[in-house]
């Protein structure tokens, strides 16, 4: 009887058997490794690499280094579409982390009338072109074009070629991030431990701060890091409801375009380079965060 419960020791033959396997992959799996890495590195390595470089490299006689670098880096008009960027990134992320979070636990833990059509809307962002969303964006809250425009005017409120416009396009486009990653936690997890508390004299508020919201948050925080990171590259939706001029609604994808539009080919390698580095940050956040969840779960 003692011979029929698994043990650790058990283990060895099992991953003998797993190192036989793998010692016996013929060619074929060999040759779609190097497919794979080849592909990779032709169509995201390799061009990535090439904007790094040329981003420290001179450019059109101009010195390169650190010191220039940070010196387009530092150029008004470079902090103002940063600093543009990362304040409608903020307010994206908060708004799609609040309500993906309360649309996760309504899809998962009610059952009502529409529930599968409220469920294929949210992942129409991943589907539709960005330029499409800024576009209806504006035939529908433009002053002189929405059909909102004549309350608007009269209230005073301005939404398009404006900070909300650009808070508005850049969450509809990140929308579906928080909640693809809560919802298949919160289905794993059941409500078991919810109706529990529940049945304690626990209220929803409660059951959701000390049960649903610490079982779930390491998928917030992975969706909020994939939401940011969507936010901040964001360019065809921003680039319909903002005037995209300098000092004037222009983010950090759109201070690219312009400046490389305009020749001035350094300032956009420098700008391009930052959106890179923060690329490589969420990866790495991304990569930390994934074995603690497993380890935690």
């Amino acid at each position: 009887m003692a011979d029929a419960i698994p043990t650790p020791l058990d283990a060895g033959p099992v991953q003998e058997a797993k190192r036989r396997v793998r010692s016996k992959r013929g060619p074929l799996a060999y040759t779609l490794r190097v497919v794979v890495i080849a592909y990779l590195f032709f169509l995201v390595v390799w061009p990535v690499s090439v904007v790094v470089q040329r981003a420290f490299a001179p450019v059109d006689g101009k010195p390169g280094g650190i010191g220039p670098l940070w010196e387009r880096l530092t150029d008004p008009a470079a902090i103002y579409a940063f600093n543009l960027t990362l304040t409608v990134s903020f307010w994206a992320v908060v708004i799609n982390t609040i309500f993906g979070v309360g649309i996760s636990i309504l899809l998962v833990r009610h059952r009502f009338p529409g529930r599968r059509v409220l469920s294929v809307l949210i992942d129409l962002p991943m589907s539709v072109s960005p330029v499409v969303v800024g576009l209806a964006l504006v035939l529908t809250y433009s002053t002189s074009l929405g059909i909102f425009g004549d309350v608007l005017q009269a209230t005073g409120l301005r939404i398009i070629n404006s900070t909300p416009g650009l808070i508005m396009a850049t969450a509809f486009v990140s929308l579906p991030l928080v909640i693809r990653e809560v919802i298949p936690v919160l289905e794993e997890v059941g409500d078991d431990a919810e109706t529990a508390a529940k049945s304690l004299g626990a209220n929803g508020w409660q059951a959701f701060w000390r049960i649903t919201l610490p079982t779930i948050k390491w998928a917030v925080v992975y969706g909020v890091v994939l939401s940011a990171a969507r936010a901040i590259g964001e360019y065809g939706a921003v680039r319909i409801v903002s005037r995209g001029a300098e000092f004037n609604g222009e983010t950090a994808t759109l201070l690219i375009q312009n400046e490389y539009g305009a020749f001035n080919e350094a300032a956009a390698y420098a700008a391009a380079f930052v959106l890179v580095v923060l690329a490589v940050l969420a990866l790495v956040v991304i990569t930390v965060i994934r074995p603690q969840e497993s380890h935690r779960s």
